[in-house]
């Protein structure tokens, strides 16, 4: 389903700025390709305009509003920070938000060449972002538990997706995780949706992380899953003993999620192929590429 057959086009977009913010209406307007749970336009050139599609409630939208600007300024990269509210109306009965442009290519369009730095850059990150949420944070849930609580989903990428000859190898890995000690610090700040098209590039390293949707306090082992799931090979290693506050436990629960997310990956490549609404066919060879670097471990 594209935005234009839900009625989101660059003038609908155009007049609720007229509306709400007619300073801004002026500026060009043009779309961003790819998104579910959001329609985005580019707003001139600083600016993104997010319009609120799939997601049921505004709740993704309301979160990233409350809380990235209390974020943004203590991140090594640049976030999407919002700037102008934009509230349902007779014209568009759903949130929109004005946010701040990260510029580069996101991953699932782009690559990693330099993967030292990327992954040196991907563990400052982190280590900035998981520090401990005050307690109004939002939490998680779809995500964010411990990975025996999750097997279920586990379960049903694996069969809809692994290959036969790498079943028991990837069970294994998630069995792993289901023993591994579950996390006992405090909750901390998680993306909680640290996949290729939520990671920016330019020049061949990690230049942004963008849609904040999904964040949550609790366990870090969902975003230290992108070690594999974002990383080139050979660089996990590098990211954790960058990242320098990881435990075993942390790691194994970690690559397990990264195991889950990649089968994800997969299963949305898998619908694309065939065509169904909010299928990635450009996700499946990612997500089986990231399988591989889980596998192997590195």
């Amino acid at each position: 389903m594209t935005g234009t057959e839900l009625g989101i086009t660059a003038d609908l977009v155009r007049d609720l700025l007229q509306e709400q913010h007619p300073d801004l209406a002026g500026l060009a307007i043009r779309e961003v390709a790819g998104g579910w749970g959001n329609h985005m336009w580019r707003l001139g050139d600083g600016l993104a305009v997010r319009m609120q599609r799939m997601d049921p409630t505004p709740e993704p939208q309301l979160k990233e509003r409350r809380w990235l600007p209390v974020l943004a300024p203590r991140l090594p990269l640049p976030v999407p920070t919002p700037v102008r509210h934009g509230e349902p109306s007779e014209r568009f009965p759903k949130h929109w938000t004005v946010m701040t442009w990260v510029p580069g290519e996101p991953l699932d369009q782009a690559s990693i060449t330099h993967g030292t730095h990327a992954a040196d850059t991907l563990a400052d990150f982190l280590q900035a972002l998981h520090v401990e949420a005050p307690a109004e944070a939002p939490t998680a849930r779809d995500r964010g538990a411990h990975p025996r609580n999750c097997t279920d989903g586990f379960e049903n990428f694996l069969q809809a997706v692994a290959p036969n000859d790498i079943a028991a190898d990837v069970r294994s890995i998630w069995d792993d995780a289901v023993t591994a000690q579950a996390w006992e610090g405090p909750p901390v700040w998680v993306h909680g949706d640290l996949h290729p098209a939520n990671v920016i590039v330019s020049d061949g390293t990690i230049s942004g992380i963008v849609d904040f949707g999904d964040m949550f306090a609790g366990d870090p082992a969902w975003d230290l899953a992108a070690a594999w799931v974002l990383l080139p090979p050979g660089t996990a290693s590098r990211f954790f003993d960058r990242y320098a506050q990881a435990d075993d436990a942390a790691i194994r629960r970690a690559r397990g999620l990264a195991a889950m997310k990649s089968l994800f990956l997969m299963l949305m490549g898998q619908n694309g192929d065939r065509g169904l609404p909010g299928g990635k066919p450009n996700w499946g060879p990612q997500g089986r590429a990231a399988l591989d670097r889980v596998l192997k471990g590195v």
